[in-house]
């Protein structure tokens, strides 16, 4: 697989962010969320065209790695909130 494309699915990753529970419980914290995810893909790609063509797949392993540091929150147990 060429770096490119490693590239531009970790900025899919980064954007992609379904609709669930868990942002009507927390709305203003899943849009920060995913306004830092979109800010980081972003700025990854722009430096990524910015740069050397072989650095593309290390651009793609940083933003796979800056994104495991801001994960999407997996569905909410809505009896578990409900006994909050």
């Amino acid at each position: 697989m060429n770096d490119m494309r490693l590239l531009l699915e970790a900025v899919l990753e980064a954007i992609d962010f379904p609709h669930h529970p868990a942002a009507t419980v927390d709305p203003a914290a899943c849009w920060s969320l995913m306004e830092r995810r979109t800010s980081l893909a972003l700025t990854v790609a722009r430096a990524s065209l910015a740069e050397n063509p072989d650095d593309v797949g290390w651009d793609a392993d940083y933003l796979r790695a800056r994104l495991a540091e801001l994960p999407i929150p997996g569905p909410v147990d809505q009896d578990a909130e409900a006994s909050r």
